[in-house]
C-alpha cells in the first residue's frame, strides 16, 4: 500500500516560495546631470589605427617598410620610418563627459583630431586643455578624441581614409559613451546627437577625409580648423558646398596656413558661396567664417590655448546656440583679430 503524506498540523504555515520572498524591484532612478566629470581612455574597434590598408591618393601600401617581423610607414617628409608597434598601434580614444552634462537635453559630440607629435594624455588633456576648455564653455557636449600617430610628425588618417569608417567610429562612440554613463537608457539618447569636428594642425588630413569619405551626412553640425588648413582644400570646399547651409565652418589661422586659407576663400568665391572674415556672433548652420589671428608661425604650437583669444575653444563652444547647459559666461580676453 502507498503511504499517505501526513497533513500539516492545524495552524502550521507552509514554507514561502522563493518568488514570494523576492523583494519588489527598486524604483528606476531618473537620469540626472553628471555630478562629477568622467575621463576614460577606451579601445575602439573603429579607431584610426592600427591600419594595414592602402593610401587612397597614391594606392600604395601604408605600411611600406618591413624589417623582420616589424612593419613601418616611410614618411613622405624626410623618408624616416615610423614603426607600427611604436607609432600606429594605439586604438584608444579619449572620452570626456563634463560635470553637469545632461543627456536629457540636446547634446553634441565634439570629435577632436590632435596634431603631430601628440599623445592623448600629455597633449590633448594637459597641454592643449581641450577637455577643460569644453567644460568651461557650458556647452552640453562630450569629447571624443582618437589617437592618431603617437608622438610623431605624421598626419596619416589611417582607417578614416576608408569609406564609411568615420560614421562607424561616431556610432561606436555613442555606445562607448553610454557605457561610461553606466545606464543603458543613455545609448539611445546619444545616437541622434550631432557632431562638431575640431582639427588642429596635422589633424587637417583625417578631417578632410572624414568629410569626403566618412559618410557622416547631416549629423555633422560644424567644422572648426585651428591653424589646420595645410592642404586638401578641394575636400573642404566640396563639403562646404554640399552642406548647403546645414552646418557651420570656422577656420582660424596664423601665418603658417594663411596662404591655404586664402586659397579656400578664393574657391568659395568662384563657386558663389558666401563667407566672412570676422568673428561670428554665433556659430549657426550656414555660417562660414575665416579669422586671421594676426599671429606669426612661431605661435602655432600653442594655438589651441592661445589664438586670437585665450582658450579659443571655450570661446567657440560657448557660441554654438541651442546646446548650452546654462547661460554662457562672457568670454574674457576676446577681441577682434589684428
Amino acid at each position: 500500500m502507498l503511504a499517505l503524506a501526513a497533513a500539516p498540523a492545524l495552524g502550521a504555515q507552509s514554507k514561502p516560495t522563493a518568488a514570494a520572498t523576492k523583494p519588489p524591484p527598486a524604483p528606476r532612478i531618473p537620469i540626472a546631470p553628471l555630478k562629477a566629470p568622467i575621463t576614460a581612455f577606451v579601445p575602439f574597434d573603429y579607431a584610426p589605427f592600427p591600419f594595414r590598408g592602402l593610401i587612397p591618393d597614391s594606392g600604395k601600401k601604408f605600411l611600406d617598410k618591413v624589417d623582420g617581423s616589424r612593419r613601418g610607414h616611410v614618411s613622405s617628409r624626410d623618408n624616416s620610418v615610423h614603426w607600427e608597434d611604436e607609432t600606429f598601434n594605439d586604438n584608444r580614444v579619449l572620452l570626456y563627459l563634463p560635470q553637469g552634462f545632461d543627456i536629457r537635453k540636446p547634446a553634441l559630440i565634439v570629435v577632436f583630431f590632435h596634431g603631430n607629435g601628440a599623445t592623448l594624455s600629455r597633449d590633448v588633456l594637459d597641454r592643449q586643455q581641450v577637455a577643460a576648455q569644453l567644460a568651461a564653455s557650458n556647452l552640453n557636449a562630450v569629447l571624443v578624441a582618437p589617437q592618431f600617430a603617437v608622438d610623431a610628425a605624421d598626419s596619416s588618417a589611417g582607417r578614416f581614409w576608408q569609406h564609411g569608417v568615420f560614421k562607424k567610429f561616431v556610432d561606436e562612440a555613442a555606445h562607448k559613451l553610454a557605457l561610461q554613463y553606466h545606464d543603458r537608457r543613455v545609448e539611445g539618447a546619444f545616437k541622434p546627437s550631432k557632431v562638431v569636428l575640431v582639427a588642429y594642425s596635422g589633424g587637417y588630413l583625417p578631417a578632410a577625409w572624414s568629410l569626403s569619405a566618412g559618410q557622416i551626412g547631416a549629423r555633422l553640425h560644424g567644422v572648426v580648423l585651428l591653424d589646420a588648413l595645410y592642404g586638401q582644400i578641394d575636400k573642404f570646399a566640396d563639403w562646404i558646398e554640399r552642406a548647403h547651409g546645414g552646418a557651420f565652418f570656422f577656420s582660424t589661422y596664423t601665418e603658417s596656413t594663411r596662404e591655404q586659407n586664402e586659397a579656400l576663400q578664393s574657391e568659395l568665391g568662384d563657386a558663389n558661396l558666401r563667407y566672412k572674415t570676422a568673428l561670428p556672433k554665433a556659430l549657426l548652420p550656414g555660417v562660414v567664417s575665416f579669422v586671421d589671428s594676426g599671429l606669426d608661425w612661431t605661435r602655432h604650437n600653442d594655438f589651441v590655448t592661445q589664438a586670437w583669444t585665450q582658450n579659443p575653444l571655450t570661446w567657440l563652444f560657448s557660441r554654438i546656440p541651442g546646446y548650452q547647459k546654462a547661460k554662457p559666461v562672457a568670454a574674457k580676453n576676446a577681441h577682434k583679430p589684428r
